[in-house]
C-alpha cells in the first residue's frame, strides 16, 4: 500500500468528497516496475532494425513470450491497458512478412478508428519496402480496392467488411487466402453475446475460405483481461490448443482509486443527485488542478451534457482546451482530437467507450468512469488510461442504477472483483442458420466442411433445403437462387434476419436496424428511442415496409412500453435441486404483445400519461433458466397480491445482478414471474435470453444460481429505500411498468432460498 502524495492534483478534491461523504472509497496502489527480456536473437535483421528505429531495445516479458508461442500455435494475450499488446502480434507477423515475400496477414479490429491507429503504428516501423499495410473497410474508395487486393500483404479490416465485402468475393482475394499466414483478432473481449456469436461464424467461414485456397492461417488474439480467455478464443475461432499469455511484464504507475456517489436527495424514494453533474464537477476540478483527464460516459448525450456543465465551471482558456470524443465524428475529426490530446494541447476529453479500446492517446493523469460501463473488464480498460508521470487517479462516479449502488455499498469487493466471463454461442440456431446460407453462397457445402462448421451443419442444411433456401446438387448444398446475397441481409449485431430499418427523417439517413423481437417494444409510434446515446422520437412504425421513421428529439420525457408476455416450455435440457427449489434450463417459446406505453418525466420519473397501441404479437424461441417455488412458499405464507409482487421483485433483482456473472447488458436478458404457470402448476420465475435462439447467457446463470441468489439478496436487502426503488427492484425495461412489486416479499423469498435445508 502506497501513501498518497499530498502534492497530487486531486488531493483537495478527494478531501472535499470525504468531508461531504460523496467519496465512498479511496485507496492507493504502489507502482510496479517492468519485467524485461532481450530482443530475441532469432529475429531477422529487418525487424531488428525496425525496432531500433522505433527506439525499442528491450521487450516486456509477455511480448517476448508471445513471439515464441505464436510460432508454435494459436495464441491469446490478455494483459492490461497500455501494456504493449500490439507488439505481441506485430512481431510475429512482421517477421513472417519480411522473410517471405508471398506471405499475407489479416488484422481484424472492432472499429475503424482502431484499424487507422494500427496502420499508423505499422508505418512507424519504416518497413515500407517489405510491409504494405492497407485498410479495407466501408470508407475505402472503390477506385483503390482492386489495387489493395493486388499489392497489399497486410489487410486491416473489421468483422462487418470481412463478412459482407471480402468472404462472398473470396475468389477475387485468391492471393490473400492462398498465402494467409496470420489472422490477428485485436480487442477479442468485444466479441461476445450476439455480436460475438456472429463473428465466431464469420471466422469459421474465413477458415473455410482459406482452406479452399489451400492455406491454414495461424490465429493470434489480444484481449483485455477476462475470466475465460482460452474458452473465448476457442469459441471464436473453432480451434483448440490456444496458448495463453497473461503474465503482464509492463510497468504500472502508482494509482489512486476512488469511488464517488452523488448525494441521496430522497431516502424513501432512493433519488440521488445527477451523476452527470457530479462527473462534470469532478472533471472540471481535476482539469483546473492541472491533471490531464479523460472522462468516460456511455451515451453521446451524456458526453455533451458533462462537457457543457464542465465548461460552465472552467475559466475561458481552460474551457477551450477540453473536447468531446464520440461516434458520429469524421475520421479526420477523431484523429485531430487524438493528436491534440496526445500532444498536450488538450487538458481533458469527455468520451464514449470509443476511446476505451486500444487507441493511442498517450498517458493521462486521471481517468473517470461515469456509471458502471457494463463489465468490470471495461472499467479496468478505462482506468488503465491513468498513469502519466508515474502516478494516476482512477475514479468511478456512480449512478442510481441497482448495480452502481450495489458497488457503492461494497467498494472493496468491487475494486478487487474478478472480471467476468465472455459468453457466446456460435451454434445459436438462428445465427448459425444465417451463416450456413452465407457459406453455401461462398462455396457448395460438403462433408469436408464438418471439421470447420461442426457435425450439425448437415441437419441445418436439410432444414434450409426443406424451407426452400438451399438445394442439394452433386457438388453439395447450394443456394436455391443463384443471384441471392445472404451476407447482405445478415446483420452481425442482430440475432434475427427479420428486422426494421431505422430512418432519420431529418436527413434521410438509414442509421441502424432493430430486430423484430425488439421492434414493437422499442420503436413503436410515439416511442423515445436511444441510439448511440442520441435520442429520437418515433413518428411512424411501418409494419409492411419494415421501417421506423424517427426524428431527433430533445424533449424532457422518456417512454416505457407495457407488454403482455407468455412463456411456453418446449424442451428441458437439464435440471437440479438447489436452494430448496427445482432449477431447470432449456428451450422456451416466447410470446409478447405490446399493449401501450407510458410517458415519464426525465426529471423525477413521474408518469405523464399512458397511450394504447394495437400491434401484432411477436413470437420466437430462445433459452431460459426457470425455477419452481411452490414448496418454498407453502400454503398460506403469501396472500395473492403479495406473492405476485414478491416474485416480480425477486425476478428484477436477479436480472440486475446476472451481468456480474456473465458479460452482458440487462437489456440482453428478460424475465417473467407468475404465481401459477400452466406447465409447472405453481409459482415460477423465468429468466431468458432476450435474443432469438439465445446465446448462452442464462446458461451461465443456471450454472451459478447460488451466486445469483446471494448477489440478489445483498442488492435488495442493503438498499436503504423503504419499498423498492431504481437502486434495487425497479427496472427501466419492465414490461409491466414495475407493478406490482414487493421488496419485503422478495427479501422473504430470498431468506428462504438461502436458508439451510
Amino acid at each position: 500500500m502506497a501513501i498518497a502524495d499530498e502534492t497530487e492534483p486531486w488531493t483537495a478534491l478527494l478531501e472535499q468528497g470525504r468531508e461531504d461523504q460523496r467519496l465512498v472509497h479511496d485507496d492507493s496502489y504502489e507502482a510496479r516496475g517492468p519485467r524485461l527480456a532481450p530482443v530475441p536473437a532469432e529475429l531477422g535483421p529487418a525487424v531488428k532494425e525496425a525496432l531500433g528505429r522505433a527506439g525499442i531495445d528491450h521487450l516486456y516479458t509477455h511480448q517476448s513470450e508471445s513471439l515464441y508461442r505464436a510460432s508454435e500455435g494459436p495464441t491469446i494475450v490478455t494483459t492490461g491497458t497500455a501494456s504493449g499488446k500490439s507488439l505481441c502480434f506485430q512481431l510475429p507477423t512482421l517477421e513472417v512478412l519480411t522473410s517471405d515475400r508471398t506471405a499475407r496477414a489479416l488484422y481484424l479490429y472492432p472499429t475503424k478508428a482502431l484499424a487507422q491507429d494500427q496502420a499508423r503504428a505499422l508505418h512507424s516501423f519504416g518497413l515500407t519496402r517489405q510491409i504494405r499495410p492497407a485498410i479495407y473497410d466501408g470508407d475505402t474508395p472503390r477506385a483503390q480496392r482492386a489495387a489493395i487486393r493486388k499489392r497489399s500483404n497486410l489487410i486491416l479490416t473489421n468483422p462487418d467488411m470481412l463478412h459482407v465485402g471480402i468472404l462472398p468475393h473470396h475468389t477475387a482475394w485468391a492471393d490473400l487466402f492462398s498465402n494467409l499466414a496470420f489472422v490477428v483478432i485485436d480487442e477479442a473481449h468485444v466479441y461476445r453475446g450476439v455480436f460475438g456469436s456472429h463473428v465466431a461464424n464469420v471466422l469459421r467461414r474465413l477458415r473455410r475460405a482459406a482452406a479452399i485456397h489451400g492455406s491454414e492461417p495461424r490465429f493470434l488474439l489480444a484481449s483485455a483481461t477476462i475470466a475465460n480467455p482460452t474458452e473465448l478464443a476457442e469459441g471464436l475461432t473453432g480451434l483448440a490448443g490456444f496458448a495463453l499469455i497473461d503474465g503482464d511484464g509492463a510497468p504500472r504507475a502508482a494509482r489512486r482509486v476512488a469511488m464517488w456517489n452523488p448525494p441521496l436527495l430522497d431516502e424513501e424514494l432512493g433519488i440521488r443527485g445527477s451523476a452527470l453533474y457530479e462527473a462534470a464537477e469532478v472533471f472540471s476540478d481535476l482539469v483546473s488542478a492541472g491533471a490531464k483527464t479523460i472522462c468516460f460516459m456511455k451515451s453521446r448525450k451524456g458526453v455533451e451534457l458533462i462537457l457543457r456543465h464542465a465548461r460552465d465551471r472552467l475559466d475561458p482558456d481552460s474551457a477551450e482546451r477540453i473536447a468531446p470524443y464520440r461516434g458520429g465524428y469524421t475520421a479526420q475529426q477523431r484523429q485531430d482530437i487524438q493528436r491534440r490530446l496526445s500532444g498536450g494541447e488538450l487538458l481533458g476529453v469527455v468520451a464514449t467507450d470509443a476511446l476505451e479500446l486500444g487507441i493511442d492517446v498517450g498517458r493521462l493523469d486521471a481517468a473517470i468512469c461515469v456509471t458502471f460501463p457494463g463489465t468490470v473488464a471495461s472499467l479496468k480498460q478505462m482506468w488503465g488510461r491513468a498513469g502519466r508521470r508515474g502516478r494516476g487517479l482512477a475514479m468511478y462516479v456512480a449512478g442510481e442504477d441497482a448495480l452502481d449502488q450495489f458497488f457503492c455499498r461494497h467498494p472493496g469487493e468491487f475494486i478487487n472483483r474478478a472480471v467476468e466471463a465472455a459468453i457466446l454461442d456460435p451454434h445459436s440456431p438462428e445465427i448459425f442458420a444465417e451463416h450456413l446460407l452465407c457459406a453455401a453462397h461462398e462455396a457448395p457445402l460438403t462433408d469436408a466442411d464438418e471439421t470447420i462448421l461442426g457435425a450439425e451443419w448437415r441437419s441445418y442444411a436439410a432444414e434450409l433445403t426443406e424451407a426452400g433456401f438451399l438445394r442439394e446438387r452433386a457438388t453439395g448444398f447450394v443456394p436455391t437462387r443463384a443471384d441471392d446475397y445472404p451476407a447482405a441481409r445478415t446483420a452481425l449485431r442482430s440475432a434475427s434476419a427479420d428486422s426494421f430499418a431505422l430512418i432519420d427523417v431529418s436527413s434521410g439517413e438509414l442509421f441502424g436496424t432493430v430486430e423484430l423481437a425488439r421492434a414493437y417494444a422499442t420503436v413503436h409510434e410515439g416511442a423515445v428511442y436511444l441510439h448511440m446515446g442520441r435520442s429520437y422520437h418515433v413518428l411512424e412504425l411501418d409494419l409492411r415496409g419494415r421501417r421506423a421513421l424517427l426524428e431527433p428529439f430533445d424533449g424532457d420525457y422518456f417512454t416505457q412500453a407495457k407488454r403482455e408476455i407468455m412463456i411456453y416450455i418446449t424442451r428441458m435440457h437439464s435440471q437440479r435441486e438447489t436452494c430448496g427449489v427445482r432449477m431447470l434450463f432449456g428451450e422456451i417459446a416466447y410470446a409478447e404483445t405490446v399493449l401501450g406505453y407510458q410517458r415519464k418525466s426525465l426529471r423525477d420519473h413521474e408518469v405523464i400519461d399512458f397511450q394504447t397501441l394495437d400491434l401484432p404479437t411477436v413470437e420466437f424461441s430462445t433459452r431460459a433458466l426457470w425455477y419452481e417455488l411452490d414448496e418454498l412458499i407453502g400454503a398460506e405464507a403469501f396472500p395473492g397480491e403479495l406473492l405476485l409482487g414478491a416474485l416480480h421483485a425477486l425476478e428484477h433483482g436477479q436480472i440486475a445482478v446476472l451481468p456480474l456473472i456473465a458479460m452482458c447488458d440487462r437489456w440482453d436478458i428478460g424475465g417473467l414471474s407468475t404465481n401459477v404457470h400452466p406447465q409447472t402448476g405453481g409459482p415460477t420465475i423465468f429468466i431468458y435470453d432476450g435474443h432469438p435462439g439465445g446465446v448462452g447467457i442464462t446458461k451461465r446463470g443456471y450454472d451459478e444460481f447460488e451466486r445469483l441468489v446471494a448477489d440478489a439478496r445483498r442488492l435488495i436487502g442493503e438498499c436503504p429505500c423503504r419499498s423498492g426503488c431504481p437502486s434495487c427492484v425497479q427496472s427501466p425495461k419492465c414490461g409491466n411498468l414495475n407493478e406490482p412489486l414487493s421488496k419485503r416479499g422478495a427479501l422473504e423469498l430470498l431468506r428462504r432460498l438461502q436458508a439451510p435445508r
